[in-house]
């Protein structure tokens, strides 16, 4: 049985005993987030910047405090849900924490969804507001109308486009000062799941979790203090970004930069030039792009002192050229929607490439195999994981509920062995898995091992059906050259993967790709590769 990180972990840890116990009874996350640094004296520091400028924390407390009465001015009661749909900028955290402060139902969404998709969120949520950036109001136009429960929109932007306007509003309303006498307990905000395995559902989050994430992982494993900078690849409506670019930075104090556009090397590259960033939160596709890029920055150039990617396994091979770059681990990490942020991770001083690192303590991590009966160490099996920060079901979806949350693990459709160490090394999703000859083969490791040739940037390797209906891997390879495809490359490749696997284990096919389909926080969507083999 693979089970570690007892809840009641050594002090060095840095976790409480008692996670839970450690957040008062009436809680309200906003107005301890905001609290703290107003009487730390942090009224005058800036807490976030965007393209519009800076904003200390003193500006923050008061656009909250003003978006909590807007709320109540439109007659939004407790526990109604309020729609975001909002690029990042100084009025995501504000419309954020004025929701949790005015004990309103915070409902972050993708920026990047289609028409159909915020029309299943509307319907889903009820929302009786809808937040929305000018430049994403398009999608939503036709909705608006359409929409039984949606009574109020407001427009972040210089046009309020027939609506209300954010800054407007803000600036008319008086500062609320009055918070909803909420509990640790209470549900505060919604995140729908990337959808890397199909239809979004609701996780649905009480208050506590996001302090507990902060002092879980937050705290002990960045160790931010009031003189860092921060700066998130992953937005704001990812649980990942969640934490790294608002629950993290503002539990110490420190500054937060938000790029509204969609993350590029370039454009980081930009930013890190003009920002002193010295925290930075990626994902795995994003550091090997970034590597690849010829504008990247020297090593010189930049103030990093602490790296972190989750969304994905971060590959062996792009965490050490990352290392030898720039001279700063890449802590790698493994997170959910439903767990909220990360659970499993390497920890400075003790990184391991190639493998997810050992449980946050606080947790709890096991491994069980198809019938949920513990797998010995060594063995591959399903990764359940017991936490404080777990969701307390999807919205409206009992079925799945049920299916992932048993009783105090949380199922995380995550394939892992634990080695003798007791690092959990991954292996795929659940659903990514394919048996050759009766073997099972992890996507992943075969994805790493081409991702060790110098000439792939990206790759995919799923299930794929022979000439007789056998299953054997497949690879999707986007090159760093695509003009160099050729079956000669792809030769090369397979001959690649044989010298680094077990031979059974190398891609039947290759198929050289411009891009590969993923999900906005970066995740692969390998269950679209496979379907093409479905289809066949």
């Amino acid at each position: 049985m693979a089970v570690a990180a007892d809840a009641g972990a050594p002090a060095e840890s840095g976790a409480p005993t008692d996670p839970v116990g450690a957040v008062p009874r009436e809680y309200n996350f906003a107005a301890d987030i905001l609290a703290r640094n107003l009487k730390a004296g942090r009224a005058g520091k800036t807490a976030f910047i965007d393209p519009r400028g800076s904003w200390t924390y003193g500006q923050l407390a008061d656009r909250v405090a003003k978006f909590a009465a807007v709320l109540r001015s439109l007659g939004v009661q407790r526990e109604e849900r309020v729609l975001i749909a909002l690029h990042d900028t100084i009025d995501w955290p504000s419309a954020f924490l004025g929701c949790l402060k005015a004990g309103v139902v915070a409902v972050p969404v993708n920026t990047l969804m289609t028409e159909s998709d915020y029309r299943f969120m509307l319907a889903d949520s009820r929302a009786r507001v809808l937040v929305v950036s000018d430049a994403l109001y398009p999608r939503f136009q036709k909705l608006i109308r359409e929409s039984g429960d949606l009574e109020h929109v407001i427009v972040s932007g210089d046009d309020a486009l027939g609506h209300k306007r954010f800054e407007d509003l803000i600036g008319s309303a008086m500062a609320e000062a009055q918070t909803a006498p909420t509990v640790r307990d209470d549900i505060a905000f919604w995140l729908y799941t990337s959808g890397s395995t199909g239809k979004p559902k609701g996780a649905v989050h009480v208050h506590a979790d996001l302090k507990l994430t902060d002092d879980l992982y937050g705290g002990p494993f960045v160790g931010l203090t009031e003189k860092d900078v921060c700066y998130s690849v992953a937005k704001l409506f990812f649980a990942y970004g969640l934490g790294n670019a608002l629950t993290f930075p503002m539990s110490a104090g420190a500054c937060t930069v938000l790029l509204p556009d969609r993350p590029t090397p370039d454009g980081v590259t930009a930013l890190l030039r003009k920002h002193p960033v010295t925290v930075f939160y990626a994902v795995p596709t994003f550091y090997a792009a970034f590597l690849a890029s010829p504008a990247a920055p020297q090593r010189a150039e930049l103030k990093l002192r602490c790296c972190v990617s989750a969304g994905e396994a971060l590959p062996e091979d792009v965490g050490k050229r990352w290392r030898d770059r720039y001279g700063v681990d890449i802590l790698d990490g493994i997170g959910s929607t439903e767990m909220l942020h990360i659970f499993l991770s390497n920890r400075a001083g003790d990184v391991r490439y190639g493998t997810t690192g050992k449980p946050v303590p606080g947790y709890d991590c096991k491994l069980v195999d198809d019938d949920g009966l513990p797998v010995k160490q060594g063995e591959m099996g399903e990764l359940l994981v017991k936490g404080p920060t777990s969701a307390i079901m999807y919205w409206n979806n009992r079925e799945q509920s049920r299916s992932t949350f048993l009783g105090e693990w949380t199922r995380s459709g995550d394939k892992y062995i634990e080695d003798a160490d007791g690092y959990f090394v991954y292996c795929g999703r659940r659903d990514d898995m394919l048996k050759v000859s009766g073997l099972y083969v992890s996507p992943f490791e075969v994805e790493a091992a081409l991702q060790t040739h110098p000439d792939v940037l990206e790759a995919a390797v799923v299930a794929w059906p022979d000439a007789d209906s056998l299953i054997k891997p497949k690879a999707f390879v986007v090159l760093k050259v695509p003009e160099r495809a050729s079956d000669e490359v792809s030769r090369a490749l397979q001959d690649h993967v044989k010298s680094k696997l077990a031979p059974y284990k190398y891609p039947r096919w290759i198929e050289f790709r411009q891009e590969l389909p993923k999900t906005a926080t970066g995740k692969i969507q390998r269950f679209k590769l496979r379907a093409e083999g479905s289809a066949r």
